[in-house]
């Protein structure tokens, strides 16, 4: 299992971009969270196999029909502990 933390800039709040996130991420088996942070932009944390996380990352390019993804920064963690699911939070 690979952990990523995953920052995404751009039109990216109030778009609908933390629940298109996730029902991605649910689709593609993936677990971990994401949410909004002050600077406008959305950060996800995930976990999951190398090949999920790449898809995951090409549809977080595209985001949802509203969104503008300007950036997309993907950082490799360290693996602290798993997450049972994907959630939003807030």
């Amino acid at each position: 299992m690979t952990q990523y933390e995953i920052k995404i800039t751009g039109r990216v709040q109030g778009v609908g971009f933390r629940y298109y996130t996730q029902k991605v991420a649910g689709e593609l088996g993936l677990k971990g969270w994401v949410r909004n942070r002050p600077d406008h932009s959305v950060l996800v944390m995930v976990q999951g196999n190398e090949k999920d996380i790449e898809t995951f990352v090409d549809y977080l390019k595209i985001g949802p029909a509203l969104a503008r993804v300007d950036k997309i920064s993907k950082v490799k963690m360290a693996t602290m502990n798993e997450f049972s699911q994907f959630e939003v939070k807030y």
